[in-house]
């Protein structure tokens, strides 16, 4: 992969984690920051699933998170865009589809079709 085109990578994942990063903060303000106290239990317990449902997205985005930091070090290691399996180059459409991707697409179907094999 040419330099261009891992700036271009670069950017992208650096653009994400930023935002991943104002979104965790914003969430942490806002539950530290909230004071509801709701009389009505029904009030009360949808204000805990909403605030159930904003962590839960919340660790996904924490998982997301590592995935970005470590293709920003297969960058700099000059290994991004490499499959993980069978070590040929993953495609720039894949890439551009999901710049964390670690595996190309002939392998992802496989571990995909394993994965339905074993009903996980």
């Amino acid at each position: 992969m040419d330099r261009e085109t891992q700036a271009y990578f670069r950017n992208l994942l650096v653009k994400s984690l930023d935002d991943l990063y104002s979104k965790a903060a914003e969430t942490t303000a806002d539950l530290t920051e909230s004071e509801d106290n709701f009389a009505d239990p029904a009030d009360r317990a949808t204000a805990e699933s909403d605030r159930n449902f904003t962590l839960s997205l919340r660790e996904r985005e924490r998982k997301l998170v590592k995935k970005i930091q470590e293709a920003l070090q297969k960058i700099e290691e000059g290994h991004f865009g490499e499959c993980e399996q069978c070590g040929d180059d993953i495609g720039l459409e894949r890439l551009r589809a999901r710049p964390v991707t670690t595996l190309c697409i002939e392998c992802k179907r496989k571990q995909e079709a394993a994965e339905r094999a074993r009903g996980v």
